[in-house]
């Protein structure tokens, strides 16, 4: 089964928890014979005179009663230990693995839905270990042995035992039918509550902005709902099951009373025997009643399981190459090459960059323009490698990006995303993501590069000024130059900026330009632009429609050659800012 996997490679823990198992199933099973032989010749040897014969079966009782909680104290501690373990490992495993996750897989997944893997999942496969080692391993010795005494002790009364065993057997089924396929659906329905809820508190600007508070909490308290009703079904069903299960095992105990009582009268059984036939009957009913309890409760952990196992199987798209190349003994720095470069989305139906090359070097700016969805932040997302071309290839001096570990490739590209994303922490832990061993003045540097001295000024605390998760008490402005000094301070041989100015007024955005390009002679700039007026001292501009290059090259070259481009360019500035004269 998917649950007792992970116990692999803990093998001594779970021979601790088997030990401790046996030796409180052997105290728990002795004590309704010491009972009976306490009932059955305690009255008369203490009329005899030899009062040590009950002395010493108490003290035998006592001894056996310590060492039964003993043993299942140190059982509950070793299991409980052993299940935080593996759901601690488990919880490593699957975020390491997301880690290494293309984007396009966690959408697949959805964060959502990889977030309750590694949480609710994760502490159901806890419990149900729990349950195992706890319960599956005692529950099948006691009754077994139970079974043997019951046998040994006769009396006839054996068939009472088998009855209750058919009754139990009979409300388990009537569970199992009942209760099953909603503990199947629960596990979608709390992905379903996590989606919603991640969407409200993303979209929250969205949500105020457009007045859709009451649609958005309806949506919410409908998932909800679902989730509540179908717990609810579950939890009913749950608690119907002790009733009529004591109801089992009270009825039981009075037909072996009755039943005994009559073996009594003929004198074919002793009422000591008859009170060790109720305690080891229970035994045997309670052990059938873990067992299939477990059995009920069983296939939810496996659903759990299933689900986990599915992430962890999952291959991730970007893989570390066996025996990766270095780049410590190229001669060339900073040259990035797109050679026929293609690439589709993982189910996609068409490409979504086709056919694209350039290449640039240290102390050159490349700037790719094209309208909405013709593939331009897809573009330079492959440099990173977040994800890999469909065809054609991609170098970094000279070798291709896939021969790369991505740990060096990483170091020597800074990518600045669309989506700026700060962590939690302060300005000087942000700018330092990259490599925490990057000295202050280095940080200070990329800090006056990326225009965001006044941030500091401006802070009381200056580069200690705290930041809150997501970035959220800076404006977008200010975390977008934050984010370009946390790519700057790694002093990368290539800078791709992915439309990283679209918060900056046009003065904040003409002063970084001027600093990077007095500063970044010894790196490659790409650059990702909306703005024409942005790009025009580019020393190349690509030209994206639909995922093709329609057009490559200066500014003024496109302007007389590229009608795209020229398009673009009109509807931004005038003829005479374009350097058109009164054309156009």
């Amino acid at each position: 089964m998917n649950t007792l996997r992970y116990l692999k490679g803990h093998i001594p823990e779970v021979i601790g928890v088997i030990v401790c198992l046996a030796v409180q199933a052997l105290c728990e099973l002795s004590l309704p014979r010491y009972m009976a032989s306490a009932v059955n010749d305690g009255i008369v040897r203490a009329q005899g005179g030899d009062m040590g014969y009950l002395a010493g079966v108490a003290l035998a009782m006592f001894g056996l009663c310590l060492g039964s909680v003993v043993a299942s104290a140190l059982c509950g501690f070793l299991a409980s230990r052993l299940a935080a373990t593996v759901a601690k490992s488990l919880r490593s495993q699957i975020f390491s693995q997301v880690m290494r996750f293309s984007p396009a897989q966690v959408n697949r997944f959805t964060p959502s839905s990889l977030i309750t893997r590694s949480t609710n999942d994760v502490t159901q496969i806890q419990m149900t270990i729990v349950l195992l080692l706890r319960i599956v391993l005692l529950a099948p010795l006691m009754g077994a042995i139970a079974i043997v005494q019951v046998v040994a002790l006769g009396g006839g009364l054996l068939w009472i035992v088998g009855a209750s065993l058919l009754a139990v057997l009979a409300i388990m089924i009537a569970l199992y039918v009942l209760a099953m396929p909603k503990f199947r659906r629960m596990q979608s329905l709390v992905d379903r509550v996590n989606l919603v809820a991640r969407e409200m508190l993303d979209g929250v600007m969205s949500i105020r902005a457009f007045g859709r508070e009451d649609h958005e909490l309806e949506k919410f308290d409908g998932a909800s709902r679902d989730l509540m009703e179908t717990q609810l079904y579950v939890n009913r069903a749950m608690t119907l099951m002790m009733p009529a299960l004591t109801l089992v095992m009270n009825l039981a105990t009075v037909a072996i009373v009755w039943f005994g009582a009559q073996g009594v009268d003929v004198g074919s059984m002793q009422v000591g025997d008859i009170m060790a036939f109720i305690s080891y009957a229970m035994m045997i009913v309670m052990a059938f009643l873990m067992v299939t309890m477990v059995a009920v409760l069983l296939p939810r952990a496996e659903i759990s399981a299933g689900r986990i196992n599915e992430v962890l199987a999952e291959e991730p798209a970007i893989r570390e190459v066996e025996k990766p190349q270095s780049l410590a003994g190229s001669a060339a720095k900073g040259e990035l090459a797109f050679n026929d470069v293609s690439f589709a989305y993982p189910d996609a139906e068409g490409m979504v960059v086709e056919h694209v090359s350039f290449k640039t070097h240290p102390g050159k700016t490349t700037a790719i323009i094209g309208s909405t969805g013709s593939g331009k932040s897809t573009l330079v997302q492959l440099a990173p490698r977040l994800y890999d071309p469909t065809g054609g290839e991609i170098e970094l001096d000279g070798v291709d990006l896939r021969q790369l570990s991505l740990a060096e490739l990483r170091s020597r590209i800074g990518y600045v995303p669309q989506q700026n994303f700060l962590f939690t922490g302060t300005i000087a832990s942000n700018v330092k993501y990259g490599d925490t061993s990057i000295s202050d003045d280095e940080m200070a540097r990329a800090i006056h590069l990326a225009q965001a001295d006044d941030l500091v000024a401006s802070s009381a605390h200056g580069v200690d000024t705290a930041i809150t998760q997501g970035g959220t008490n800076v404006s977008g402005g200010q975390r977008q130059r934050l984010a370009i000094a946390r790519a700057l301070a790694l002093r990368p041989e290539v800078l791709v900026l992915d439309d990283s100015f679209s918060a900056l007024d046009y003065a904040t955005d003409a002063r970084l330009r001027r600093a990077l390009a007095a500063e970044t002679k010894d790196m490659a700039v790409v650059v990702v632009a909306q703005r024409v007026a942005s790009i025009m001292q580019a020393d190349e501009i690509l030209v994206l429609d639909e995922g093709k290059v329609v057009g490559q090259g200066t500014h003024q070259e496109l302007l007389e050659t590229c009608p795209a481009y020229r398009e673009i360019a009109t509807s931004q500035l005038s003829p005479e800012e374009l350097g058109l004269g009164k054309e156009a």
